[in-house]
């Protein structure tokens, strides 16, 4: 049955309700969970450079305060709305749960194109949000931690921070009031990759899992499978990056502008410079423009990779995809009735609440090294390139091998900042897939059943451990 008028809230909790029925929590317990906990929608006029005023809609929800701070992006879009960022906000409670980062869920968001204004605009409209914030108690490194979202970078991420700062100038914790931020205002090295890195991450490790590579019809391994993106904004780029990195072939990629195609596969350094030269994808050398980016989603492939916004595969268009594996780089862009149907037509879907969780994971190291005011591999980089010198000259002496200066260079590099999050990263990532395999197939479910069980155990542990519930 066509569910495109349900609300994203409700298809959040209708795959929410599916994965409870999996537990034996109390249903008190359950609705705790599930029911999003504040919701601040306010209205303030911005005078725009014209000298015209204009009334900005914008709200902020706190799903769970189960753990605090609560965290979540910001996003800038005219489909923004109270149910979307409550959805949202469900969504990164479950998110954090599941790769066990120690925040409940929120999400922020204001109704505007940011395409339609100016610098000073859009610097005055996220000042005055971020004031609004600070009134309501809606923002602070122990209370709510915004970050970028569709619409929004460090930039956005840089005037928050420096609003703050400035009307709470005696906290020492203030740059960690949010996340995502430029590398001199207390950013950390790895988080504009972080999103899509994961979901690069995500899908190597799946497609490495020969067993569920055989389920689907595929051989094991990510050389040579046929991948289509849909969105390059900052995590559909580098995820298509990292995945043609890894032996991929991109095959078709889908924008607002429209689609492309080619079977036999996109230069992806070469598309990126034709978009940003032409500000399109339209007309790329080799590549077949497709009648409607609608299309770009159904066309022969292995991987599809739907980064942009929520329910872009709904039960009406779900019959016509053709790829085998979906891995959701957006948040909720399958809603809950096509996921059903692919599920039963053996397509695997990584679901959004683990796949695109990089992010919120790196935006957990950067909160926790504005707290502690030390940069990642700042106190131990030394020591450990000086303990592998001195490793390798034991072997020199043992043996006889003689290394240049060139290899013991390059074999006792200590660990940089960047190098501590990826591996972070990488580790968390891979480690949690295994764990959300294992409840999939004790329960023979689907891996999104299986993630939403696993957050929902996790969290319904806090409120016990509180003594809320036996």
């Amino acid at each position: 049955m066509a569910n495109q008028n349900v609300s994203f809230f409700a298809q959040v909790n209708r795959n929410f309700d599916r994965a409870a029925a999996f537990t034996s929590h109390p249903q008190g317990l359950l609705d705790i969970i599930k029911a999003c906990n504040s919701i601040y929608h306010f209205t303030f006029p911005l005078e725009k450079d014209d000298g015209s005023i204009e009334v900005i809609h914008a709200w902020r929800a706190e799903h769970s305060h189960h753990k605090l701070p609560t965290k979540g992006g910001i996003r800038y879009s005219l489909d923004v709305n109270e149910d979307e960022v409550m959805a949202l906000a469900a969504l990164m409670t479950y998110k954090c749960a599941v790769v066990d980062v120690p925040f409940g869920g929120a999400k922020g968001g204001i109704r505007i194109d940011g395409k339609a204004y100016s610098k000073d605009e859009l610097e005055r409209i996220t000042r005055r949000y971020t004031f609004e914030l600070v009134k309501k108690n809606f923002i602070g490194a122990g209370i709510d931690v915004p970050a970028p979202d569709f619409g929004t970078g460090a930039r956005e991420m840089a005037w928050i921070v420096d609003t703050f700062t400035a009307l709470a100038p005696d906290k020492l914790d203030g740059a960690a009031c949010v996340t995502g931020k430029p590398i001199a205002q207390g950013g950390i090295r790895g988080r504009a990759e972080a999103t899509g890195r994961g979901v690069a991450i995500v899908t190597c490790e799946a497609c490495n899992v020969e067993e569920d590579m055989k389920a689907i019809g595929l051989t094991q391994g990510l050389a040579g499978k046929r991948i289509i993106v849909q969105g390059l904004g900052n995590v559909g780029h580098n995820a298509a990056k990292f995945l043609v990195e890894q032996g991929a072939i991109l095959v078709g990629v889908v924008e607002y502008e429209g689609a492309i195609y080619n079977p036999d596969g996109l230069d992806f350094q070469q598309l990126w410079a034709h978009r940003l030269e032409t500000k399109s994808l339209l007309d790329f050398p080799g590549a077949t423009n497709l009648a409607n980016r609608a299309l770009g989603l159904e066309q022969e492939c292995d991987i599809l990779v739907p980064a942009a916004l929520e329910n872009q595969i709904t039960d009406e268009n779900a019959p016509r995809i053709k790829a085998k594996m979906i891995v959701e780089g957006a948040n909720g862009p399958v809603n809950s009735a096509a996921s059903e149907m692919l599920d039963q037509r053996g397509v695997l879907i990584i679901p959004d609440h683990y796949a695109n969780a990089g992010g919120v994971l790196v935006s957990y190291f950067e909160w926790l090294k504005n707290l502690s005011h030390v940069r990642f591999g700042r106190l131990e980089k030394r020591f450990e390139e000086q303990a592998f010198r001195r490793i390798l000259k034991t072997v020199e002496r043992n043996t006889d091998r003689a290394f240049t200066e060139q290899e013991l260079s390059d074999a006792s590099q200590g660990a940089e900042e960047e190098d501590l999050v990826n591996s972070g990263l990488e580790d968390t990532m891979v480690t949690a897939y295994h764990r959300l395999r294992g409840i999939r197939n004790k329960h023979k479910i689907d891996l999104r059943t299986a993630a939403f069980i696993d957050a929902i155990d996790k969290i319904a542990l806090c409120y016990q451990d509180l003594g809320i519930f036996p």
